[in-house]
């Protein structure tokens, strides 16, 4: 068992609660470093692909998780990240300037769009996120002669300093390419839930009227937040263009931002893991549908067989089963072990009981 005393602010707001904790997350980015070399490429580009996923689960925790503002229009930010970025390439701006202003890009929009909806809570701004969502799909068909239409768009070459990303045929640059975006996006992160901004971020979520009582500016704080979200999101939608290789307006549609929701539903609300848990769940899920098909089949005999929605229908009762048994997420599943053992033999059932009321600030609405 390890108890920590916090004497003072800064030991509040330290990127890591003790040594040993610093110790494990060292351990897992030499881990995550020496991946290329204890997997094969198939595995290589499914880890990507993850690693692309939990970039876009930290931009949507951002807005969600950590400021209480529900989005499902983040489909569309990602699709201004990728359509960005590739239009840049082919006009011949190069990689290290064109993906930061693609996200660059992505934010300014986000912060734009949004404005008119900030006054909106609940389900209200998620109907509307929703609508920015479906227009982005239709614009990107009416704007063919940037876009490509139905179409789409090819992603060129990446160079890099004279590096050519695609030329040694294998994903492991690639790989090291969406790695060092996570490490800076997931350092930034850290350090705005540090900073001022992030503490308003949470005062926000826990309760708009307290925020504003304490000096908080509810509405530039919500306008910060979805330019935060969009950006971050818009480079991982730049990186999943260049991933894809080539896409249209259904590469960037509805599912994916219901996918998003459910990614850090999943993997725990407010919290920086729950991103990472739920895109390893979004990100595998898939291929272990698939290969527990195929075995399925050759075990009975059934021979080549699809059930349409398969995946839709897992991801729902996943969710469903979350929301009913475990609304944490598996992060907050493994707070709740470890705090048993650290505790034990005084924990309480009833310790991460969910609040069933709201402040009576939140009534004067």
């Amino acid at each position: 068992m390890r108890f920590v005393f916090k004497r003072s602010y800064d030991d509040d707001i330290r990127l890591f609660r003790h040594r040993a904790q610093m110790f494990w997350y060292l351990a897992l980015l030499v881990f995550v470093l020496a991946l290329p070399w204890l997997i094969d490429d198939f595995l290589i580009g499914e880890a990507t692909n993850v690693l692309i996923w939990a970039i876009a689960g930290m931009g949507l925790m951002i807005l969600t998780g950590h400021t209480g503002q529900v989005s499902l229009g983040h489909a569309a930010f990602m699709a201004i990240g990728g359509y960005s970025n590739v239009i840049m390439l082919q006009s011949g701006v190069p990689f290290v300037l064109a993906f930061p202003l693609s996200g660059i890009i992505a934010g300014i929009l986000g912060m734009i769009i949004v404005l008119p909806v900030l006054r909106l809570h609940g389900i209200y701004l998620a109907i509307a996120t929703l609508a920015i969502s479906v227009l982005t799909e239709d614009f990107i068909i009416i704007a063919e002669p940037w876009t490509g239409g139905i179409s789409g768009l090819v992603a060129p070459p990446i160079d890099i300093f004279g590096i050519d990303i695609n030329r040694y045929g294998t994903p492991v640059l690639f790989y090291f390419l969406t790695l060092s975006v996570t490490l800076v996006v997931l350092g930034a992160y850290r350090n705005i839930l540090r900073s001022p901004l992030g503490r308003s971020f949470i005062a926000v979520r826990d309760s708009e009227i307290s925020a504003q009582a304490m000096g908080v500016n509810i509405a530039r704080t919500k306008a910060v937040s979805f330019a935060i979200s969009c950006a971050i999101v818009g480079l991982a939608g730049a990186l999943l263009g260049l991933f894809a290789g080539a896409f249209n307006h259904e590469t960037f549609n509805i599912v994916l931002s219901i996918q998003l929701l459910l990614m850090i539903v999943i993997g725990g609300l407010g919290s920086i893991h729950g991103a990472f848990f739920g895109a390893l769940v979004i990100g595998f899920l898939p291929q272990a549908i698939a290969i527990s098909r195929d075995g399925i089949s050759s075990l009975f005999g059934l021979g080549s067989w699809t059930v349409p929605g398969i995946e839709s229908g897992v991801f729902a009762l996943i969710l469903v089963v979350f929301i009913l048994f475990e609304p944490l997420g598996i992060y907050g599943r493994w707070i709740k072990i470890r705090t048993y053992f650290e505790l034990f033999p005084f924990y309480r059932k009833g310790m991460f009981k969910r609040q069933k009321s709201y402040l009576k600030t939140e009534r004067m609405k």
